[in-house]
Order: structure tokens, then sequence, then C-alpha cells
């Protein structure tokens, strides 16, 4: 995995230009840096060296010198690709799934994408038809964001390196601010930036003629509701064999490949999988916190024993989380209302101060086979909805979140009203997820009357709801769920500000087992019952993980991974920052939210417990001013400088 920069039109000083954009994604590719410059076009790449170590170099060029590509990622079935293309007469001059993709375009233009098992994105410029075409993978692994100043167009795997071009500047988009402290998230293509978008996942780009035009190469479907199900017989072998042949086309690179190891049933199946396939001892990380709530650490030794894996653990303690935000915000580059983010930060850290660059990880698995509370939730809430007087249904909220001790103390009034079950109409499309939005809305108390202005009539979920489907109405309820997640939560925070950039800020690649299209669809098509059965979670998965874990991990029940959000930036997190970033001139400064408002809820979250709603608003307000910082104040230092 790497970084790339490049544009398409008119620019001064092309050479310089995409060393600048190039020099700012440097952590995505510390090992190597190219450019390629034409009358037309540049491209420039930063190298993380995984695949064809000494002849994958970038951006690279075909034989003609015609096409040339830069690209982030893998692709995992390149092995039989090349193969294939070799078949058909094709020759090659390195061994880097780079070269495939050449070759491959040169035969299908873009529909070469339809082909491609991997998690990628790059950019080809094609001299012959005088096209750019950019490309994104199916499940949004990898970013690209793009914009246009002066009738070029600039791309970049991070919005950091859009922002060495010129005339772009960083302005906070309000909309996206919205979405984020509603869904957690900008909605694709917006972004945090105005006048930045990125390319949506499953998403092919070409500019060509004056013309630019988006379209999707791929998307998630499911069965209507009525549709016969599935032949279930061989599911559960069906699932294994995928599940072990994603893993190990995953395990393909030229350098050590190690794994996450959180405890769960997720990351130990694909460790355990992993261990079988390497020769020596697999390397294995966790992430382990002082707090009970939120540790796994007993699971994570009792998976490492029985795989017999090299295992070695950070420890977050007091004081880390507020260490390294400033850093994850720069990373992230959006302001996000959870800390989950830090730790997995310093994670990466680990792996690479421990000499490696790729992991596997179990991320994906939860979207995919329905293993989120928000699903059995969203069960219940139905089940409760049916029969709005009982005063027995409401009490199974309580079972479902067992790690949440407020919660088991509340009356069945409280939870019938805090679950919106009086509020439910079965049939909106958003039922699912209502709580969440509205329980992460309330966070908006804080906003300045400023920025209320700015969004008055702007409403963020049901701008979410007019971008589904038209087949989503016809979907069983557990499967429009679990489109809602993987379709937009999951690259939108999930894979992005959790996954990619906290591990590239250290120039380490995830790699996603769970998110090889191949078992995505497979999941798709399976009975909901195979995958919630009752209350129980992912229960194929389950099924399939057989004799590879411990029954301690394969029966466990699901333990969300969470980190301490305001408890973080109290005691020894209560860093200098924290108060520069929350002080009222500060607040009043940038003008989004209310000073004083900010001044109680600080003082408010030093107790040791807080509520969702003031964690996520501690989280989002103090991630958005460190934004602020960031990228608007620094951008204006940059402007006067130069």
């Amino acid at each position: 995995m790497c970084g790339f920069a490049g544009y398409f039109g008119p620019v001064r000083e092309p050479d310089a230009l995409l060393r600048r954009m190039v020099g700012s994604i440097a952590h995505r590719g510390p090992d190597e840096q190219g450019i390629f410059v034409s009358p037309e076009a540049g491209l420039g790449h930063a190298r993380l060296s995984i695949v064809g170590l000494a002849d994958g170099q970038q951006p690279m060029s075909d034989a003609s010198g015609s096409l040339t590509i830069a690209f982030n990622g893998e692709i995992f079935n390149y092995v039989e690709l090349r193969d294939e293309l070799r078949a058909k007469g094709r020759s090659f001059r390195t061994s880097s799934d780079t070269e495939v993709i050449l070759h491959l375009y040169d035969e299908m233009g873009e529909d070469c994408l339809s082909r491609l098992n991997g998690d990628f994105a790059f950019a080809i410029w094609d001299a012959r038809r005088h096209r750019m075409m950019l490309a994104r993978d199916r499940m949004g692994v990898r970013p690209l964001f793009y914009t246009q100043k002066g009738g070029t167009l600039y791309f970049a795997s991070e919005i950091k390196a859009l922002l060495d071009a010129p005339g772009v500047t960083a302005e906070l988009d309000p909309i996206a601010l919205d979405q984020v402290f509603t869904l957690w998230a900008p909605i694709a293509p917006r972004t945090a930036f105005v006048g930045i978008n990125e390319l949506e996942p499953a998403s092919v780009m070409l500019v060509e003629n004056g013309r630019t035009t988006i379209r999707p190469y791929w998307s998630l479907e499911f069965p209507a509701a009525d549709a016969r199900p599935a032949d279930e017989s061989n599911s559960v072998e069906e699932l294994r064999e995928l599940l072990t042949d994603a893993v190990r086309i995953r395990m393909r690179a030229d350098v050590p490949v190690g794994s996450f190891l959180s405890g769960g049933l997720d990351s130990s199946l694909v460790s355990a999988i992993a261990a079988r396939m390497t020769p020596e001892s697999l390397k294995t990380f966790s992430v382990s916190f002082d707090s009970p709530e939120h540790d796994e650490s007993a699971f994570q030794q009792e998976m490492a024993a029985a795989i017999g894996s090299e295992h070695r653990t950070v420890a977050c303690r007091d004081g880390d989380i507020a260490r390294v935000f400033p850093d994850v915000i720069r990373h992230a580059e959006r302001p996000i209302i959870r800390t989950a983010p830090a730790p997995l930060y310093s994670l990466s850290g680990l792996v690479r101060d421990s000499g490696i660059k790729v992991v596997l990880t179990g991320e994906g698995a939860d979207e995919v086979f329905a293993g989120y509370d928000l699903f059995k939730e969203a069960r219940v809430r139905r089940f409760c909805a049916r029969q709005p007087g009982s005063r027995m249904r409401p009490h199974l909220f309580r079972k479902l979140y067992p790690y949440l001790p407020g919660l088991q103390q509340q009356s069945v009034e409280y939870l019938a009203a805090f679950f919106g079950v009086g509020d439910a109409t079965l049939n909106d499309p958003l039922f699912s997820h209502r709580p969440r939005f509205k329980a992460t809305s309330g966070a908006k108390v804080f906003y300045s009357e400023a920025l209320r202005d700015t969004l008055k009539g702007y409403d963020a979920a049901e701008d979410l709801a007019s971008r589904l489907p038209r087949a989503f109405t016809t979907w069983h309820p557990l499967n429009q769920a679990q489109y809602l997640e993987t379709r937009f939560l999951m690259p939108g925070y999930i894979l992005s500000s959790q996954g990619d950039r906290m591990a590239m800020a250290h120039g380490i690649e995830g790699r996603f087992p769970f998110l090889d299209h191949r078992l995505v669809e497979f999941a798709a098509k399976l009975n909901p019952e195979q995958k919630l059965k009752g209350l129980s979670e992912k229960d194929i998965l389950r099924k399939a993980a057989g004799d590879l874990l411990p029954t301690n991990i394969r029966e466990r029940p699901k333990q969300p991974y969470r980190a301490p959000d305001s408890q973080a930036f109290t005691g020894r997190g209560d860093l200098g920052y924290v108060g520069d970033c929350l002080s009222e001139d500060n607040v009043a400064s940038t003008g989004l939210f209310n000073p004083k408002a900010v001044t109680k809820l600080r003082q408010k979250c030093r107790a040791p417990t807080s509520g969702f709603r003031d964690n996520a608003a501690f989280v989002g307000i103090l991630s958005t001013e460190l934004w602020q910082r960031s990228f608007v104040q620094q951008n204006r230092h940059k402007e006067k400088a130069a």
C-alpha cells in the first residue's frame, strides 16, 4: 500500500508541485518516491514496498509508454490474472501486481475493474486517448480524493496533498460537520473540506475530451425479502472455504504478514487461519486498556496461546489517548465523535516498531455477518413496536447491553423511550439506525446560533435516506440495516478514520479478508436467520469457526471495540491543548459552537461518568477545533509565508 497524487490539466512547475504533494503523504510510502510528468498530466507516488520489492517502482508505464499508473493497495488475485494474461501472449517486465493492472486495462479498458479482487485506488493516464481514469475498490478500503481548480483536476490518497495544489484551501463544510454530528461521518462524495470530494467506493471516474463521468462498477445487493431462500445445506462449508481462500490470497507478500488480534471472534478466526499458513510463528498485535469495561487482554492472551503466535500488546493507559489525539485528527482529516481511532493509531506504531508492514484484521465481519448490537436492537425494537404497551418486552434491551451498567438500572418506561419504541415507524427506511442518529444528534445542542442559521432546514438523516437504492424497500429488515452499515458507516468511518488513516500514519497496510467481494456477495444471499439467529449474532460464522478456535472464544458474545471518550481528557489527559482548544476565546473565534455551553460541558465531563451525548459532544467539539488548527490555521500560515 502506498500513497499517490496527480493532476490532469495545465499546471506550473509540475515537478515541484508533484514533489510537494507526495511529500505531504510521505508517511504512506516511506520506502521510495517517484514522479511522472507529461505535457497534459502528472503522477506522483510514495511507495510502501510489499510486492515486487526490486521492480515495482511507481509511477509505472507500460512498454509502449502510453499507459502510466499510480496505484495504492494490493490486487490479491494478481497471480491468477497474470497467468491468464501470459496465456494470451502478454509478457511482464516486473513481478508486481501494478503491472498486471496496466495489462488488464490495456485488454479491457475500465471494465478491468470487474476482474480485480483487491483493496485499491489508482489513477491511469492513457496518453493514446488523452484520458485520466480514477478508480476505487468495492468496499472503500483505500481512499481517493479530488478537486478541480482553474480547469485542472487534482487528486490524491489524502486531502493534505491536495492542499498543496495552487488555489486549494482548507475550509470546513458545515453540512459535513452536521453529518458527522448525526451519522458519525460525511456522506461521500462530500468531505469535511469545502470543494474537495471523495471518489465513492466501487466507482470509476473518467476524464476525457473535456467531460468528466463518474459511475459505479459494482453495488451491494440483497435478495427480496419474499424471495425463495438459497440452499443452506452446504453454506457453512462454503463460508469456511471462501474465508480460508480470502486469507490465503491476502497472505501474498514479499514481506512478513502479521495480524491484529482483539480477542473477539473475527480477528481470532482470521489469525487462526493465517497461523496455519505461516511457516514460522505468526506475529499478532493487540491493544489493552486499564479500564475493565474496555479491556479484552485475557481473551487475546488465550487466543495467542492457542495458535502459538508471537504476541505483542500496546497498553492504552491514562493520558495516552490525549497525547496522540492531535496527530489522530491530522491523519483522519475530519472531526470525529469517538476516540476509538487513537488506540489503533498507537497499535499501528507498535506494528511498525516490530518490523511488520502488513497486518490482517477481522474488520468487516460485523457488517457482513450482522455482528453489531444495533442489528439485535432493531430486532427487539420491532418486537416491542408490535405490542407497544408491553411491560415485559423492553426488558430485552438490558440483555443486549450487559456492558452498560447504567442501562441495567433504568425503568421499563425509560428503556422504551430511549430506544424509541413508541416513536417507531416500522416502514421507516432508517428504522434500525434512528436511535443512534437521535442520540448522536443530541450533541448539536452545543452548536452556535450562526451554525444553526447556516444549517437551517438541513436534515442529515433524510439526506441519507434519499440516497438509498430503489430496491431497498424490498429487502429484509436485517439486510436493510446491514446495507446502511456497510455502504455508509463502514467506508465513511470504520475503514477510514479507524482503518486506513491510523495504519498508514505509520506506513502499515491493513488487509481485510471479510471484505473479499466473494465473501460479501455470499453473505448477502444468506437467509437472515443464518446471520442473526434470534438474538445470537454471526451464527453461521461461529459454526464455520468449528475447531479453529477455543470454545471460549468461538461462543463469546460480541464485545464492541470502544475506548474511553471524554474521560481520556481528564487527569493525565488534561493536556494544555485541550484547555486551549475548548477555551471560550478559541471557541468564539471559530464560531461553530456556543462558548459558554462548551465550558459547562467540559466541567461536566470531569465527573467519573458521563452519558453518550456528552461524550460524543466533547470529542466532536474538541476534534473539530483541532481540525481547524491543523488545517485552516496552518493553511493560512502557509499562504502568508508564500
